[in-house]
């Protein structure tokens, strides 16, 4: 259940917007809809017992999905914005725009568990003025469905010290690495939460394989690659700070006029290995046609279409001299392509794959003349 920040993905795919809370979008990923079917086969099999479990399960969900709003409002106050929050079986993930300073990291990730131990201190609180005679871990020992609040406030304990774990993706490794980014580079402070998430990972599996236990070999796995991916993300930040955008986008580009016909641009695209083309009209950019538009157009409106009727007449356009740290966390949300201006000029154009096949040749130069 971390607050995520990966400027450089898309949004996640396979889910679906649910509502927005605290103006945030929450989706859910599909694979959540097998939770859905699990409980109610819970209920169906056994009423008697069930129907607390469910409640337990469902409540434990909504205190991860209010562990992350907390992330979020804690993110807005630091004037960082939360893209999303997806909800996946296993628990949550906020996704930040971009990776806050280190001290503001602290706090943002700190929200988040502290959101679950208010949850079980108030519970528990409440607990003790209306029922003093069950007090502490004892009161576990209840019936299942007698004991429903005291499980839903251990529940939240249990998710705060899981997330306090000193090693990402949880939040405690976003802890680890801004305390340590206080007194060392943020790459440097990053590689070391990540190996500290992956050594996790690997006991967690371990232990899952000596007790047979598949649900920790399943958590596991999801820690492992989350470790990774941060690591991997600290990378690119790294090889990317300091160099505008000039450095990295393509010269070499074919345009549209906003008189072409869908099947005129088609045509571009099989005679060129450009995907994304920039809409002109008397040398001024209006627009941007790219792939999944083009073939969307092919596929609804027929090559008489004219581009100018299903071009993105506002796309995302970068100055050529921002940083292009900065240009990755922008392309987050805006496509597969941004357009690279001087002025009112346009002068190249970035893509994911030109960004990534710099990042490449950035990491494979630096390795060469180290």
């Amino acid at each position: 259940m971390p607050a995520t920040s990966q400027p450089a993905a898309q949004k996640i795919p396979g889910t679906v917007r649910a509502f927005t809370a605290f103006g945030v979008p929450v989706r859910f990923h599909f694979t959540f809809l097998l939770l859905a079917v699990f409980l109610l086969a819970l209920v169906w099999q056994d009423r008697d017992t069930a129907v607390g479990d469910a409640i337990f399960i469902a409540s434990l969900f909504g205190s991860v999905l209010l562990h992350e709003l907390g992330h979020a409002v804690m993110a807005r106050r630091y004037g960082v914005r939360t893209l999303e929050i997806v909800m996946f079986p296993i628990g949550g993930v906020a996704r930040l725009e971009k990776t806050p300073p280190a001290r503001k990291e602290l706090g943002i990730a700190i929200a988040g568990p502290a959101v679950n131990l208010v949850i079980a201190a108030g519970i528990l609180g409440a607990l003790a003025v209306w029922r003093p005679e069950i007090a502490g871990p004892e009161a576990l020992a209840e019936p299942e469905n007698g004991n429903l609040l005291e499980r839903i406030a251990y529940g939240n304990l249990v998710l705060a010290l899981f997330n306090l774990l000193p090693a990402f993706p949880m939040d405690g490794g976003r802890i680890l690495r801004s305390v340590l980014a206080l007194s060392r580079p943020e790459e440097e402070a990053t590689q070391v939460a990540s190996r500290a998430g992956r050594a996790l990972a690997v006991m967690m599996g371990l232990f899952g394989l000596v007790t047979a236990n598949f649900m920790l070999l399943f958590i596991a796995f999801f820690v492992y690659l989350g470790a990774a991916q941060e690591g991997q993300a600290a990378i690119g930040r790294s090889l990317t700070h300091g160099i505008p955008v000039r450095a990295a986008m393509i010269t070499r580009f074919h345009t549209l006029s906003h008189a072409a016909t869908i099947q005129e641009a088609a045509r571009l695209m099989l005679e060129t290995t450009q995907q994304d083309f920039p809409v002109l009209h008397a040398g001024r950019v209006v627009g941007l046609l790219d792939r999944n538009a083009l073939l969307r157009a092919i596929a609804t409106e027929g090559g008489e279409a004219y581009v100018a009727g299903v071009m993105d007449r506002n796309p995302l356009r970068l100055p050529a001299d921002m940083d292009l740290s900065e240009a990755v966390a922008s392309m987050a949300e805006a496509g597969p392509c941004a357009l690279v201006m001087e002025g009112d000029r346009l002068v190249g154009i970035l893509t994911r794959e030109n960004l990534s096949e710099f990042i490449l040749l950035r990491r494979i130069g630096m390795q060469i003349g180290g």
